[in-house]
């Protein structure tokens, strides 16, 4: 059995695509978590959402390339893009770093508050993330 540990922090809440959502009020700032961007390896590059465009949810909205793979970032709800995180340009392996932190991707002003119901929260996220990393 294969015991990883990563964090997953409470007061967020999590996508099936491992996206991890802060909800303040009616916009939603989101990133890729800490499993995700540790499957993905050294981040090298990040396409992020353009400023001001209008989201649907779960519609791809950018990418992450490590230097192994090339990843979609789906978009977590429904909206526009208020605020894009420009330090990813430069320094994209700031996710690897701190994925909750410096390595957020965008904030998203919601359209629907009540899609944030189908997310996960931090247990929830917890027990799926522990049971494809003990699962033989």
């Amino acid at each position: 059995m294969r015991v990883v540990m990563f964090e997953i922090r409470d007061g967020l809440l999590y996508t099936k695509e491992h996206v991890w959502i802060l909800v303040d009020g009616k916009n939603a700032k989101f990133g890729v978590t800490d499993y995700a961007q540790h499957e993905t390896g050294e981040i090298v590059y990040v396409e992020t959402p353009t400023l001001d465009t209008y989201v649907k949810k779960d519609e791809e909205i950018g990418a992450v390339e490590s230097i192994k793979s090339v990843e979609p970032i789906y978009a977590p709800v429904t909206g526009t893009i208020i605020e894009v995180n420009d330090v990813l340009k430069d320094t994209p392996n700031v996710i690897n770093q701190e994925p909750f932190d410096g390595g957020w991707i965008a904030v998203i002003e919601m359209d629907n508050l009540s899609e944030i119901n189908d997310l996960e929260n931090s247990e929830e996220y917890k027990k799926r993330i522990n049971s494809s990393i003990t699962s033989p």
